[in-house]
């Protein structure tokens, strides 16, 4: 606890100053609210419509979990194909980094002409965001294998598939929880994008009501629910990987 106290004090004071000075110049500059609410108007909001937004947020944490969950174990099983299979590799590897340069907010549209308002389209969505970096994250992961180690277990006559699960597999996991976290933040903002879709409730849905409606300071709520929702996510995966990491590489202790 004190180690987190001792490394969380200085972000905290830095967001607590920030939070001071927006307050003070929506204050001293007499900055209409619809056009930024200061922090105590957007808290204020926050308590007092949490009726209003509640559900939207519960649907939300449904599908950015939903979509987390299909987007790892896509991402997992392309990095052990790939891994797998060089040959493989060799032909998808360029694919999916391309994959990468298609703009989200353009393919949504046609994701709904193709498969409808439903659920598809929006875990699609998620999907495409979360695989990608827990992909490469797992494929590097793998190649970081001391050499030492697999030829120590070809010498004792190990198959391919007993040096994948006990070498390469442990070995890749510091790698693959470091994708995982930044999966699970780009979740919330791959499911918020897919409510833009067409969806009837969800954070992203508030956030379009409530910017249409110049309602500035509600806007700023979900901006700051979004914000909160990636943290609790990341946090979950950092203490994910806290129980299942038990030990480092040497070198890696002192970092």
């Amino acid at each position: 606890m004190r180690k987190v106290f001792q490394r969380g004090w200085r972000p905290l004071l830095v967001l607590i100053l920030l939070l001071t000075i927006w307050q003070l110049s929506c204050w001293l500059f007499d900055i209409p609210k619809w056009l930024l609410p200061a922090p105590s108007d957007i808290w204020t909001e926050g308590i007092a419509g949490w009726a209003t937004y509640s559900n939207h947020l519960v649907s939300t944490i449904k599908l950015s979990f939903i979509g987390l969950l299909i987007g790892s174990g896509v991402g997992l099983i392309v990095a052990i194909s790939l891994h797998r299979i060089p040959k493989l590799r060799e032909a998808l590897y360029p694919l999916i980094i391309l994959s990468q340069n298609i703009p989200i907010i353009v393919l949504a549209p046609l994701l709904v002409i193709w498969f409808g308002f439903g659920l598809l389209p929006k875990i699609i969505v998620i999907t495409m965001v979360c695989f990608f970096p827990i992909t490469i994250a797992a494929l590097d992961g793998f190649r970081q294998t001391t050499a030492e180690l697999t030829h120590y277990m070809k010498m004792a006559g190990a198959s391919k598939k007993q040096i994948f699960w006990k070498v390469e597999w442990p070995y890749a996991l510091p790698s693959l929880f470091s994708g995982l976290k930044i999966a699970a933040t780009y979740s919330v903002m791959g499911a918020v994008i897919s409510e833009w879709l067409g969806a009837k409730e969800g954070i992203g849905v508030f956030m379009t009501l409530a910017s249409s409606s110049f309602r500035t300071d509600r806007v700023f709520v979900a901006i700051f629910l979004i914000m909160i929702l990636s943290l609790f996510f990341f946090a979950v995966i950092s203490s994910l990987e806290k129980l299942i990491v038990k030990g480092k590489p040497k070198g890696e202790e002192n970092n």
